[in-house]
């Protein structure tokens, strides 16, 4: 029998194979979620506090500039010009001033005023210098859109990621702002899970197929509802760790956080479907990028700041 013979007749792959290859995305997907994050968290939580803060501000660097470097790839495949090293370059900038003001090693009260006019005078800096690279470039013909573009990587990843350290120096120097951080990523990650384990067993009803044809409604209600209950468990077995929190609070956070997470999902989702890629990189296993493991965390993070500054908080 000829080969051509061969592949006419070759038995169509079981069923199960789909399946299989959904759970094996699952489990990689919540491995590397596991691996990451007890890292991160480990050395959050450390007993010295010089060594945790400053695996913190390094985690945190490592993570705006890759951020913006994916970002900017995903523009360069679209065709689209940026200043990617004024770009990335200013991106670990604001974390690096950012933790030097939260902290107080730059003179002063660490106070949220005083660092949010820090970002306020730093951005204003980033602007004029984006406009001195316009105007001595010869790469970039098409300024607006070039100046555009590079600001709204700084603005997307680096600024949006800034909330985490705002949440985790709130309370600086106790620990209270830790366990609002920890609390915080896993509400955000929690919901991630739920929207993906149910949307992946029961989903049939499409949230959004312009954008991301895998994500449905099904899985959006169990987004919500898994965030709120471990919202509602962390706020009973955390106590009076997390100043100011009780039920009433830990039900509303775990709603908005839950629904937050899927809105961030989507946006990445809608920056990769612009580019043409699946993912935004290959780092993490199951997972894709950086950007694949910041995306609900980049939106929720100034959510979660600004409930905790001005409802949970008289700062």
């Amino acid at each position: 029998v000829s080969g051509p013979m061969l592949d006419k007749t070759a038995p169509t792959p079981p069923a199960t194979a789909v399946a299989l290859s959904k759970s094996q995305v699952f489990l990689r997907r919540l491995g590397s979620f596991i691996a990451l994050w007890a890292v991160v968290l480990t050395a959050l939580f450390s007993s010295n506090r010089s060594v945790s803060d400053y695996v913190f501000l390094l985690a945190m660097v490592l993570l705006a500039g890759l951020g913006l470097l994916e970002f900017y790839g995903l523009a360069a495949k679209r065709g689209l010009g940026c200043f990617k090293y004024w770009g990335v370059t200013g991106g670990v900038l604001l974390m690096v001033g950012t933790f030097l003001n939260l902290t107080g090693l730059l003179g002063t009260s660490g106070a949220p005023a005083r660092v949010n006019d820090f970002e306020a005078s730093f951005l204003i800096v980033f602007v004029l210098g984006l406009c001195l690279c316009q105007l001595f470039s010869r790469r970039h013909p098409a300024g607006l859109l070039t100046i555009a573009l590079t600001l709204l990587g700084l603005m997307y990843v680096a600024w949006l990621l800034n909330f985490v350290q705002k949440i985790n120096f709130f309370f600086y120097p106790g620990t209270a702002g830790c366990y609002y951080l920890l609390f915080f990523i896993v509400i955000t990650k929690f919901s991630d899970t739920g929207a993906y384990a149910v949307g992946s067993l029961i989903g049939r009803h499409k949230l959004c197929p312009r954008i991301s044809p895998a994500k449905t409604w099904e899985g959006f209600v169990g987004a919500i509802a898994i965030s709120t209950l471990a919202s509602l468990l962390l706020a009973h077995f955390l106590g009076q760790k997390l100043p100011g929190m009780n039920w009433v609070h830990a039900l509303i956070l775990g709603v908005v956080l839950g629904m937050g997470a899927v809105v961030g999902d989507l946006i990445e989702s809608l920056f990769k479907r612009e580019a043409g890629a699946k993912d935004s990189g290959s780092f993490f296993p199951g997972i894709g990028g950086i950007l694949d493991l910041l995306d609900s965390l980049l939106f929720n993070a100034p959510i979660m700041y600004l409930y905790l500054r001005h409802v949970l908080s008289e700062r």
